[in-house]
């Protein structure tokens, strides 16, 4: 199952993809699902239902959240996450309430993440493809895994239509709800892949 985890609406203040447009495009950028990971809001939840829709795609919501250390993907309970925690704290609470984080685009130049946020074990998964970085920013991400016992996922980073699907991440088991990813992403084999 073919899964983009890093998609942007235009709740993000930086994007200008309409929700419309990736559930009726992400079929045919041949995604199974998309999850919607706007900054620091939810607020998808408002416009449309998770789950799979009508025409199979599976959609899932989760948020990326910036923090000093990193920026992160979050999926888990978290509609009300408070904005302004640590990489630590933001960790433990995910960890302690049955969520999941992925360290997003570790490398990028112009948001780099902290190596103390898998070298203390907080963080597990690393987004090792991401389609908004440059091809050395991805590859980078080789270092930690030599390094840690990590797992690795892709996702697209779009904030456009023409970005969508551009990276994303093969799962072993099909996806159909936000728990069964946290449980996918856990526990799961699943492999980063780039178009």
């Amino acid at each position: 199952m073919k899964i983009d985890l890093h998609v942007h609406t235009k709740i993000s203040r930086c994007s200008n993809l309409p929700w419309e447009d990736i559930l009726n495009n992400a079929k045919l950028h041949g995604l199974d699902g998309v999850c919607i990971t706007d900054h620091h809001s939810m607020e998808i939840k408002n416009y449309i239902s998770e789950g799979i829709l009508e025409n199979g795609l599976c959609v899932i919501f989760g948020m990326e959240y910036s923090t000093d250390d990193g920026d992160f993907l979050v999926f888990g309970p978290y509609e009300n996450l408070p904005m302004g925690l640590s990489a630590e704290k933001l960790l433990k609470h995910i960890n302690q309430s049955g969520g999941v984080a992925i360290v997003a685009h570790p490398f990028r130049a112009s948001r780099p993440a902290s190596e103390r946020v898998v070298a203390s074990g907080l963080c597990k998964i690393v987004e090792a493809i991401n389609g908004g970085n440059r091809v050395e920013e991805n590859d980078a991400v080789k270092k930690w895994k030599e390094r840690y016992d990590i797992k690795l996922t892709g996702g697209s980073d779009a904030h456009a239509l023409v970005e969508m699907g551009r990276a994303a991440t093969i799962f072993d088991d099909p996806i159909s709800s936000r728990q069964e990813l946290i449980l996918a992403l856990k526990n799961g084999n699943y492999r980063p892949v780039s178009f």
